[in-house]
């Protein structure tokens, strides 16, 4: 004890010493030179440093065919000539826009007003409807379908112009050879995306035999290509086919076959698009990896007759990524049950939106809705009850 106390005495003494010292010097006006840190230094601490997440968790959005029919491009005719389109997607857009990448498939071409506004059964609609895409919270249109060159070859090229300039990224129809084997790939947060659109046709209407880059046919040879490349350089590869049986509610034989495969070699998620109803969805393990196949989104909106063609779904995927192990997982999938509903403003006017079938439902009740009302329940519980036993119930991964 007594060589702690000699110890503490002699540190006292020290530190005394010392702020005499320095007191002295300020009274004295001595300069006491201040080191200069290394420039290095300076920089490294001006500079706040943050540690890396641990992981990553991106949102995914995807919707089904967006189709144009005479009704619905008239609904947009604005007094002075002009078209707007935003009613469309006005009461879902805060789904869509959850998303950190949401997508659509849109099956009409943007070809200009000069050959008019048509709908099916060769497409034309006005440009306003990319202003629409974007401004709901779209991200991506996928442009491979059957419709792609109904103004044929010109169009096509138009199109993609009128969805660059608003904005939007497109996949499945380029301009150019080098495009076309430019992978679409949004890095999200860490999170790199990659995506792949085929369509099984074009309605018989040729592709210029010089420019057959220009359109993604679904050549199954041509789809497992893709992926062994795009694979390597993704953590989450999205792939959308425009296949199958139009108005059947089961996907055929073949899509299955092929479905499998696809996940199989790679592909994380099947998004299809082109029956124009809502076909099964499925989870399926592969190599520890829970995968998804939903082989038909149905309609977003279109103007066709019938309960299921006006019946779609608002997808929502979500992915987690492991920084430290590298690997990504898809941790939870569900969907909110739409109707795509033609209805008579206040003007006479007949407009077409979107609407959120549960949601529709508590607002009739709360007397918040304003063009449906309680005899159109059971439509409405018709097209949930149709959709939820087409698709089951959402799924999340175990932690």
């Amino acid at each position: 004890m007594w060589y702690a106390y000699k110890f503490n005495f002699i540190i006292r003494a020290i530190v005394l010493c010392i702020i005499s010292t320095v007191f002295c010097c300020c009274s004295m006006g001595c300069h006491i030179p201040k080191a200069e840190a290394p420039a290095e230094n300076q920089e490294i601490e001006a500079i706040v440093t943050e540690a890396k997440p641990l992981s990553s968790e991106i949102t995914l959005v995807a919707v089904g065919d967006c189709l144009m029919h005479n009704t619905q491009i008239w609904s947009g005719q604005q007094a002075d000539g002009t078209y707007n389109f935003d009613c469309f997607f006005a009461e879902v857009q805060n789904l869509i826009k959850q998303g950190d990448y949401s997508s659509i498939s849109f099956e009409a071409p943007l070809a200009g007003p000069e050959s008019g506004y048509t709908g099916y059964p060769l497409f034309n609609s006005p440009d306003a409807v990319a202003q629409t895409f974007k401004r709901s919270g779209f991200d991506l249109v996928t442009t491979a379908n059957n419709h792609a060159f109904d103004r044929g070859y010109p169009g096509a090229m138009r199109t993609l112009e009128v969805l660059r300039s608003s904005g939007l990224d497109t996949i499945g129809t380029y301009v150019s050879e080098e495009e076309s084997k430019d992978f679409l790939i949004k890095d999200i947060r860490g999170v790199k995306v990659g995506y792949l659109a085929y369509s099984y046709g074009t309605n018989g209407i040729p592709i210029p035999a010089e420019k057959s880059y220009c359109f993604n046919l679904l050549d199954r040879d041509q789809i497992l290509s893709d992926i062994s490349k795009l694979r390597p350089q993704v953590d989450v590869l999205i792939l959308i086919l425009h296949w199958g049986s139009e108005y059947m509610p089961q996907p055929n034989p073949e899509q299955e076959d092929l479905a499998y495969e696809f996940l199989d070699a790679g592909a994380d998620v099947i998004l299809g698009s082109h029956p124009h109803v809502i076909q099964p969805m499925k989870m399926i393990e592969i190599n520890q990896q829970d995968k998804l196949i939903l082989y038909s989104m149905g309609n977003i909106i279109s103007h066709q007759q019938g309960l299921e063609r006006n019946s779609g779904i608002i997808l929502e995927m979500k992915f987690s990524k492991n920084f430290d192990s590298k690997v990504t997982r898809l941790v939870e999938v569900r969907y909110t049950p739409t109707y795509s509903h033609s209805y008579y403003d206040e003007n006479g006017h007949r407009k077409f939106r979107v609407v959120p079938v549960e949601k529709t439902l508590e607002d009739i009740k709360d007397g918040l809705e304003p063009f449906l009302t309680e005899k159109d329940i059971p439509l409405l519980q018709q097209v949930l009850e149709s959709t939820t036993s087409q698709l089951g119930e959402n799924f999340r991964a175990d932690v």
